[in-house]
């Protein structure tokens, strides 16, 4: 298995399309959905090729009807102006937070795996996660999922490497982790 290793992705439009299709879906079922996508598209992932495609066939590809108009509405954002993915890297978390979640369907949850994952910040707890959640539960001996008011109170010790204990808990949960 080698050793574990975080994977990063592109701070990009495409990252968060990806996001987006894996919402509420098994990891298999969603990656052959955002292939189809992405062979429909062109190959390339663009809020173009994106408004390109029409409704009716974003969903025969697999995609919902609410998950269809979230792909839409960030290529929107994108297209207009709105949402410049260059400028994220230089904006603290908080106003990430905010510029992204003006987007239908992108919460503060895929926010912080975009923090994570795509910007590499080092110091988000994604209060969110019920991964986080359980792992959490599971490292403390509690006896219910914590809150996120809880999360944020043991988490003070991590600062400023939340992700990096964020990233060990999901780890931890893993079956031969080891950790």
């Amino acid at each position: 298995m080698g050793q574990y290793r975080i994977e990063f992705r592109n701070p990009d439009f495409e990252t968060l399309v990806k996001s987006i299709t894996f919402q509420q879906l098994s990891g298999r079922v969603a990656n052959v959905i955002f292939g189809r996508l992405a062979a429909a598209a062109g190959g390339r992932l663009t809020p173009e090729s994106i408004l390109k495609l029409r409704p009716a066939r974003m969903r025969a590809l697999g995609l919902s009807r609410q998950k269809t108009e979230y792909m839409r509405d960030l290529a929107r954002h994108v297209r207009n102006g709105a949402l410049v993915f260059e400028e994220l890297a230089a904006l603290p978390d908080r106003e990430v937070i905010e510029r992204l979640t003006q987007v239908k369907g992108i919460g503060v949850w895929t926010v912080h795996m975009f923090l994570i994952f795509a910007l590499r910040r080092l110091d988000v707890l994604p209060t969110g996660d019920l991964g986080i959640r359980a792992a959490i539960r599971k490292a403390y001996g509690l006896k219910a999922l914590p809150t996120p008011a809880e999360m944020e109170a043991m988490a003070r010790a991590w600062k400023p490497y939340c992700t990096v204990a964020s990233w060990y808990l999901w780890r931890s949960l893993e079956p031969n982790a080891n950790l």
